[in-house]
């Protein structure tokens, strides 16, 4: 008898959403309840660099397709950038423009890993890396990481102790999602180092490189960039996560590589995202110098509330709230936070070891809004 049709045991396994834990158990989050839980930002793009502000008179071509790789002034813009702010090596053909720093990462991961690879992950993670990598039939491997680590010689023994015959890719985050800690360079050249020695693939997540407020944000490509994609975006630079563009940088073999899966599954990044991404690089540093005094204000400010360090990076505050469960786990008390008028995302979604932690976005809201939101966690968690 003929087989009967079935979904493939690897997308079935895979969650339908992100926090869809949370959504089976909690329910619709109400329009009043603040919503931390999501990763992005309440401001808008700086004027100039917003939907409304591009004509077609303006941008022939601007509701067309473009080509593949990407728009043609945007790709030389990003050299330029790339060469100058993040001391790399970078020539047009090192460049892919993508659907956002997702498309990046998928791109990257369908141009270096087989089916049964493995891509280790170093964790706490942003939530959606893991499912990447399933979607491309490798097999992502959690290292608990940021939270745990406290040396470079710390990094290397967590990274030691998961390689195995499979493994092909380490993925690094700095500054990371959601812990929001900022690697040391000597941390970042013993990884690369390791790297090297074990003939790996690097994937450096840097989409919130801009968003440094203790220490310096160094790109991870500087020390093996023969080995090394890095992944940027304009969603979490610039406010821009509807236009879904972003890039990656890397040799140009790797790129030609990234190309045909990026290709084949978006074919290309929205045109008008990419023309409003150009005129970010012009003209929106202004915006982001704006953007991280405030970012940074609300998360030393929400830092202190919750008896927690500031962070030194990104826009989240990651919470042990272990102590703080009962008997219906870090599910009863996300929907008692619900009840509270606060929406957090669960630990677990960033890691499997951390079950009873919970992720805090403040930038999602305006500064004001979110620190009234934090102070009622804080009340829950005193």
């Amino acid at each position: 008898m003929p087989r009967s049709p079935h979904f493939a045991p690897e997308t079935n396994a895979m969650q339908s959403a992100v926090f869809s834990p949370t959504a089976k158990r909690v329910g619709d989050i109400p329009e009043d309840v603040c919503p931390l839980h999501v990763g992005d930002t309440w401001m808008e793009p700086f004027e100039g660099g917003r939907m409304e502000d591009l004509r077609e008179v303006d941008y022939p071509g601007l509701h067309r397709y473009c080509e593949a790789r990407g728009v043609p002034a945007l790709v030389d813009a990003i050299v330029e950038k790339v060469r100058a702010r993040n001391g790399l090596p970078c020539e047009r053909a090192s460049v892919l423009v993508t659907a956002g720093a997702t498309g990046a990462l998928g791109a990257a991961v369908g141009a270096i890993a087989s089916p049964g690879d493995e891509v280790l992950i170093l964790a706490p993670y942003w939530p959606l890396i893991p499912g990447v990598v399933a979607a491309l039939r490798a097999t992502p491997v959690e290292i608990p990481f940021y939270d745990r680590v406290a040396s470079a010689d710390d990094a290397l023994a967590a990274v030691r102790e998961a390689l195995g015959p499979r493994s092909v890719a380490l993925y690094v985050s700095s500054p990371s999602n959601p812990t929001g800690r900022v690697l040391p360079e000597a941390w970042l050249a013993a990884l690369a180092d390791w790297a090297a020695r074990e003939n790996l693939w690097l994937i450096s997540d840097e989409v919130y490189e801009d968003y440094v407020y203790r220490g310096a944000h160094v790109s991870l490509a500087r020390f093996a960039p023969e080995r090394t994609v890095t992944v940027f975006s304009f969603s979490k630079s610039f406010g821009m996560a509807g236009n879904r563009t972003g890039y990656l940088v890397a040799p140009p073999d790797v790129t030609a590589q990234a190309l045909k899966i990026s290709t084949h599954t978006a074919y290309s990044a929205p045109t008008a995202g990419q023309i409003a991404a150009r005129r970010a690089l012009r003209d929106g540093r202004g915006w982001i110098a704006r953007a991280r005094q405030s970012y940074q204000q609300v998360g030393d400010a929400t830092a202190e509330l919750l008896g927690l360090p500031p962070p030194e990076g990104s826009m989240f505050h990651f919470i042990d709230v272990r102590e703080k469960l009962d008997a219906r786990g870090i599910w009863g008390f996300l929907e008692d936070c619900v009840t509270d008028g606060v929406a957090l995302a669960p630990g677990p979604s960033c890691g499997a070891a951390y079950e009873g932690w919970v992720r805090l976005c403040y930038t999602s809201v305006p500064p004001e809004r979110a620190l009234e939101a934090v102070r009622r966690v804080a009340r829950r968690l005193a």
